[in-house]
């Protein structure tokens, strides 16, 4: 359930800290999407402020630490021209908020912010190739301990499948209504055996268990997968560098 008493006194307590400072405040993500869940989901906030100067923060500061005492993630802060410069190299996440947000004070921000799909497609191909590298770097750290290894799956699956949804997009399909429908279009569309992703889905989303004699093996799928989708996502955006902007 969405804490919307907690979301409305945040929204008090900042624009009392902020005064006219603050010119909006966007709740984005699954908190404003109906698809929140209070154990998996963070609460995300966007706030746009005219200036950013320290002064400005130290008096907002108090209201973040009250909101972080039971919420780990701390809004984002940033003014209207540093949004609007930004969205060359936060392509994907402007894009994600774009599709699930809701103003909750002020402008909307949002709306008429152009995104370059040019800028998208090279963060995307940026993002699957560091994150791959990544993983296999925290593997190497960890070795095959079960226990170490299932963490690792169920920690860095929430990454992936973002950038699977933004795969979709970028290659001109539309992601499923869900993560795992979303997940099956891509393997249909790059040939891939969605099994090992769906398991860790699975584990996180609906806290199905894996047997530690099974999780190496769902790693080892889960590791190809990732390479065949960095590598096959690669190949066809070279092909099509036509790109335009999305409003």
């Amino acid at each position: 359930m969405i804490p919307g008493e907690r979301i409305d006194e945040f929204v008090k307590r900042i624009r009392d800290a902020g005064g006219p400072n603050l010119q909006s405040i966007i709740l984005y993500g699954s908190a404003a999407s109906g698809d929140f869940h209070s154990d998996l989901s963070d609460i995300n906030l966007l706030c746009i402020v005219h200036d950013t100067s320290l002064r400005v923060l130290e008096a907002l500061a108090p209201v973040i630490k009250w909101w972080t005492r039971r919420q780990p993630s701390s809004p984002l802060f940033m003014t209207r021209n540093e949004l609007e410069r930004s969205s060359d190299v936060f392509a994907i996440e402007f894009l994600d908020m774009r599709q699930r947000y809701r103003v909750l004070y002020g402008d909307d921000v949002l709306k008429d912010l152009d995104i370059s799909m040019a800028h998208h497609r090279a963060q995307l191909e940026y993002e699957l190739r560091e994150k791959l590298l990544l993983l296999r770097q925290k593997f190497l750290l960890l070795g095959s301990r079960e226990r170490q290894l299932k963490a690792l799956l169920l920690e860095s699956v929430p990454s992936f499948l973002t950038l699977f949804r933004h795969a979709l997009i970028a290659l001109g399909d539309a992601p499923g209504d869900s993560k795992r429908e979303t997940v099956d279009r891509l393997a249909r569309r790059l040939g891939f055996d969605p099994a090992a992703i769906n398991q860790a889905l699975d584990a996180r989303q609906h806290n199905r268990s894996l047997k530690s004699s099974d999780v190496r093996t769902v790693f080892a799928g889960y590791l190809a997968t990732i390479e065949h989708v960095a590598t096959a996502v690669d190949t066809m955006l070279d092909s099509d560098k036509s790109a335009g902007s999305v409003r």
